[in-house]
């Protein structure tokens, strides 16, 4: 498993690599995590059923990921796949630069790749372009993609020039051992709506700012809670001071542990998603697992998570978004809402990180049994995205790869 994201780091894709290393360790896998370092955390450490994480020595360039130089990471990426004796490397997360290099490093030494893709991406804007193109070169030696959502699957598909069937549809999941529903511990006089979010342009906190800003000042028994850090949390805060909302208004930052989410989910009655984009959204689900009502934008593949009466869909509008808080509200006080356990119950059915394994599982059966790509069909692949200069990068790997075969061999018995 290779990205930039993983714990300490608290998220959806840290989620899931873990979770599904879990399930793969308990099937008989062999799995290691190579992510970047974090604060002192660098060097190899050991988690739960002793999954191997490597904390690579590499500073992060932007938004918590690595710079892509596809070169200065080799030596050590190199030692590790084949020290480990990896078979198939499986990078997650389009943003990950570290994701892209391990299996660009993997796919020059003959290992299968898998890429799962975890967001949505436009494609007028140019963060957006460039974005696309940088995916289309990597993903054109992959031997298979995941994506996490129908609409995942056509949007990777487009953007990156994927042939649509290298790319297979399993969802996130969930652990329903964690979030558990405890209904004791919401408050009793005062509705409680809870935001968990990287607090960043596209999960929507410029119209959630303002949503609160609205519904504060016409629903006074009605307070916020909002787990999660980024650029935009200063937005949150001004809206606080200005408005002198105090402790109705509630910022925790950062949720280190699955367990804090949990805690902080089963202190409120409603779950709000502002998201303006959203391939899946693992939050959403986590909410619904703890019973909470669930109030989200009907943007991407939100609608392909919940069933109707387990989610109340909104455009991504401040209007819109205060109907169906009002809606949610109304159904809590009236005793119509969907019971917590039996939310619970539901969602247990749907979700279950053992059946997501054992469909992953099916992919890397799959990828395993394709021949090896020569360079000459690697740089034939990448050759069809147009990015001429990239042949010369790639050929200059392929060469430090044969140079340090020869001068550090890795002993692998």
């Amino acid at each position: 498993m290779a990205s930039d994201f993983f714990y300490p780091n608290m998220g959806g894709v840290e989620a899931h690599i873990f979770n599904l290393s879990q399930c793969l360790l308990l099937k008989g896998h062999k799995v290691v995590v190579i992510t970047h370092s974090y604060g002192d955390r660098v060097g190899v450490r050991y988690m739960t059923n002793g999954l191997k994480v490597y904390y690579l020595p590499v500073r992060t360039f932007y938004n918590q990921c690595v710079l892509p130089t596809m070169i200065c990471s080799l030596p050590l990426v190199r030692c590790i796949l084949l020290r480990e004796r990896i078979d198939i490397v499986h990078g997650h997360s389009a943003f990950s630069a570290l994701a892209h290099e391990v299996m660009a490093i993997g796919g020059l030494l003959g290992l299968k790749t898998v890429f799962t893709d975890h967001s949505l991406f436009g494609f007028a804007d140019t963060s957006a372009i460039i974005t696309n193109k940088f995916l289309e070169i990597s993903l054109a030696n992959v031997n298979h993609c995941i994506c996490v959502s129908h609409i995942g699957k056509e949007n990777t598909v487009l953007r990156a020039r994927v042939d649509h069937w290298r790319v297979s549809v399993i969802p996130n999941a969930v652990d329903t051992s964690i979030f558990v529903p405890r209904p004791e511990m919401r408050s009793k006089d005062r509705i409680i709506v809870v935001v968990v979010s990287r607090l960043v342009y596209r999960k929507g906190i410029d119209l959630l700012a303002q949503v609160i800003a609205d519904f504060c000042l016409k629903h006074p028994k009605v307070d916020f809670l909002v787990g999660g850090s980024g650029p935009k949390g200063k937005l949150l805060e001004e809206v606080r001071t200005r408005l002198c909302l105090g402790e109705r208004l509630t910022l925790l930052g950062t949720l280190e542990t699955a367990a804090q989410v949990c805690a902080t989910l089963n202190r409120g009655h409603i779950f709000l998603n502002t998201s303006l984009t959203e391939a899946y959204c693992m939050a959403i689900v986590e909410a619904a697992s703890c019973g909470l009502q669930v109030v989200s934008t009907r943007v991407g593949g939100i609608t392909e998570v919940l069933p109707h009466d387990l989610i109340y869909l909104t455009e991504p509008s401040v209007s819109s978004v205060i109907d169906g808080l009002k809606r949610a509200i109304s159904d809590l006080r009236c005793g119509v809402a969907v019971d917590p356990e039996t939310c619970h119950a539901r969602v247990k059915s749907m979700y279950n990180w053992h059946d997501i394994t054992r469909r992953t599982s099916h992919v890397y059966a799959t990828v395993t049994r394709e021949p090896t790509s020569s360079l000459g069909q690697h740089l034939r692949n990448y050759m069809k995205s147009g990015v001429w200069p990239f042949l010369l990068v790639v050929s200059l790997m392929h060469l430090l790869l044969v140079a340090l075969n020869w001068l550090v061999p890795v002993n692998v018995s």
